[in-house]
């Protein structure tokens, strides 16, 4: 056979060959979102299947869930996954496709969402009683402290921390933050002051009676710091996003999150917190309520509605 009739059978029979390869980022398969539900709840499952749009010959599908394997099929096959351990929040899907007899296989990834199956309770409130308050200060964070209220502010150049008497608002301590800092959330644990920032990633450490200042640590996490409580054992901390950081007060590690969840949808911006009877409430940023939380599943049980506490306010400054 003459050369050039070589080089052109080699020619095209590589083109046949590249024809078949996926070009770089080129995904011939997809999850099928046809499949799928806008949320789904912890009592259902997920049906994982696949579109084949050029119709190649699927060997098998290996499919994941959040990293661990969920299941695999031979062929094009689908598989069912059940919900019930999953975290609330997006779930991240993938799966390995192998077709046309090759090893590699293609990777392919998608997410759903799980929302909480509790419907929350709407609570009321009494207003027992009324005390004075400094309307210049931007508050972030309360706490009592045997019988004495501690409160942090925020604004830079402005902030601090400050030990006053509730009952007629006479402060007995007050540490201020240098300008550079936003102060935000506080909690006391094991006679420790624990106080957040804003934006800078720094947080302060004061023994909880003199108020004077022991440690300064860094965030482990690239957050922000807003909100803090605890239950005696470890600190939770809020972001202003929807995830609720359990921290370790010895260590100051970010071990692990919840979401923040209703039935409708995730709530962001949960601010201030606080822990009572095995409960998180939090204040949500800019809306007049407090979401009562699981601290273990991050799913809102219950919400308080401060529309018409709100009307009360006379102070432009106490809309904080």
């Amino acid at each position: 056979m003459p050369t050039s009739k070589i080089v052109a059978a080699m020619t095209l029979a590589l083109a046949i060959v590249s024809c078949n390869d996926p070009k770089p980022g080129e995904k011939f398969f997809a999850f099928d979102k046809s499949a799928f539900k806008n949320q789904y709840k912890k009592e259902e499952s997920v049906t994982l299947s696949l579109q084949n749009q050029q119709e190649k010959t699927i060997d098998s599908v290996v499919y994941f869930v959040n990293d661990k394997k969920a299941g695999s099929v031979k062929g094009a096959g689908k598989t069912d996954f059940p919900l019930q351990n999953a975290a609330l929040g997006y779930q991240n899907l993938k799966a390995i496709v192998y077709y046309d007899g090759e090893t590699g296989g293609q990777e392919i990834t998608d997410r759903i969402e799980v929302v909480s199956s509790i419907e929350p309770k709407l609570l009321t409130y009494k207003i027992v009683n009324t005390y004075p308050h400094d309307t210049a200060a931007f508050t972030e964070g309360l706490e009592f402290y045997n019988d004495t209220l501690i409160e942090s502010t925020g604004q830079k150049g402005s902030s601090w921390v400050r030990k006053f008497d509730y009952k007629t608002g006479k402060a007995f301590k007050q540490v201020d933050l240098t300008p550079e800092y936003f102060g935000e959330g506080i909690t006391v644990i094991n006679g420790k002051l624990y106080q957040l920032t804003w934006q800078e990633k720094t947080g302060f450490i004061y023994n909880a009676g003199s108020l004077k200042k022991e440690k300064e640590f860094t965030y482990d996490k690239d957050i922000e710091g807003w909100g803090m409580t605890n239950d005696g054992k470890f600190i939770y901390q809020s972001d202003g996003t929807e995830k609720i950081w359990r921290v370790d007060p010895a260590t100051l590690k970010h071990l692990d999150y919840v979401n923040v969840y209703s039935t409708s949808g995730k709530i962001k911006a949960v601010n201030e917190l606080e822990f009572v009877n095995g409960k998180i409430y939090g204040n949500i940023w800019q809306k007049d309520a407090i979401a009562v939380i699981d601290p273990a599943t991050g799913a809102v049980e219950a919400i308080i509605n401060l529309a018409e506490l709100r009307k009360q306010l006379t102070s432009p400054q106490a809309e904080v």
